[in-house]
């Protein structure tokens, strides 16, 4: 399993062009490459810039990866690029993203369904919408991707679906099942599901026969009278049990690449996602999941009692690990500045950490 990092939210992304990005990747001792979209790389799709990347990828010896955008239609309004790309035309925009990656071999491709918005508790997630039901985007969703589904094949591609924070591992196998395997996938994030009350191990076991292409991030869990709190965190500074769940993607998989999905400084935060102002950035540090509230449990029909109380019970062993010291305190991991040198320690030190896993465990290759 070779080890990567994200290209959208490496650090220092936002300074530098596309192919001084894969340049750092391999200064920072990665594998590979995975840019969030490509019109991350070229927003025209340039086709001499997209080999220019290809090209100093395989002269580095690093995996390249990439993606789309969003296809749940309702969601696609906050990202009027796909529009664009297809000069008005969505699905022309996605055919023409599809065949610009085709050309120079990039065949697996990231989608996601929604994006978290700066608010607290459930409105964080357009999963509880108020203006659409979720089922409504599931539907629409479903509907597009049948509409992909043959420009993908035509290119011989897969559109993998992101365990995202909004959607849950159960819904996008489903999606995945209906629009075919042979056209579509999924990128497994570790722990995006936490935010959903999935436990990482039950879910690795369910995506694992469709993933493609991953996001690997660890988050720390933490019980109070309103839920469980979630924070997202550097590899090896949370409860993501990755030396049981990469083995189990791996016998899946065993040509899965393995993306750090690393935290980004935090002005940088702002100029990649700009529903985020500056003084909403920090919410992100704790995330309240509200799975004791009747609303929020109505809208996981999927979620056993038995995934549930394996789910509680990681969130007590988190919060023993906190006081035992074993594990930093919430505090500790959210710290009011977060900049360019935090960022690359950050990388630096999930690298080492998920070396040592896929080492011990003989995944490497």
């Amino acid at each position: 399993m070779r080890i990567g990092i994200d290209g959208r939210k490496i650090p220092g992304s936002v300074g530098r062009g596309p192919v001084d990005n894969v340049r750092y990747a391999h200064e920072l001792g990665m594998d590979g490459i995975f840019f969030r979209t490509v019109l991350d790389m070229t927003p025209t799709l340039d086709a001499g810039v997209l080999r220019d990347v290809r090209d100093c990828a395989d002269e580095l010896g690093l995996y390249l990866e990439a993606g789309l955008g969003k296809v749940n239609p309702y969601a696609m309004a906050e990202a009027p690029e796909l529009r664009a790309a297809g000069d008005g035309d969505t699905l022309l925009g996605f055919t023409r993203m599809i065949a610009a990656c085709a050309r120079v071999g990039i065949t697996e491709l990231w989608a996601g369904t929604a994006n978290y918005k700066p608010y607290g508790g459930r409105y964080a997630y357009d999963r509880f919408r108020t203006d659409v039901d979720w089922s409504d985007q599931l539907a629409a969703t479903a509907k597009f991707l049948g509409r992909l589904a043959p420009i993908a094949r035509d290119h011989g591609v897969h559109v993998n679906l992101e365990t995202h924070e909004e959607i849950t591992s159960f819904e996008v196998v489903r999606l995945v099942e209906a629009a075919g395997p042979d056209a579509f996938g999924i990128v497994f994030d570790t722990s995006n599901l936490l935010q959903r009350g999935e436990h990482p191990l039950r879910t690795a076991q369910r995506v694992a026969p469709y993933v493609r292409q991953t996001h690997i991030k660890d988050a720390a869990l933490s019980l109070t009278p309103d839920g469980v709190l979630y924070q997202e965190r550097t590899v090896g500074l949370g409860v993501v049990d990755l030396r049981a769940i990469l083995p189990i993607l791996h016998a899946a998989n065993p040509d899965l690449t393995i993306t750090i999905e690393n935290a980004q400084p935090w002005d940088e935060v702002a100029v990649t996602y700009p529903t985020f102002t500056t003084e909403q950035i920090p919410l992100r540090g704790r995330t309240l999941v509200e799975v004791f509230d009747p609303a929020w449990q109505a809208g996981h029909p999927d979620m056993s009692v038995a995934e549930l109380g394996d789910y509680l019970q990681l969130a007590r062993r988190s919060d023993a690990l906190i006081a035992a010291g074993t594990l930093p305190t919430f505090d500790e991991c959210a710290p009011d500045t977060f900049g360019l040198d935090e960022a690359v320690q950050a990388v630096r030190a999930s690298a080492d950490v998920l070396r040592t896993i896929v080492a011990e465990a003989g995944l490497a290759g």
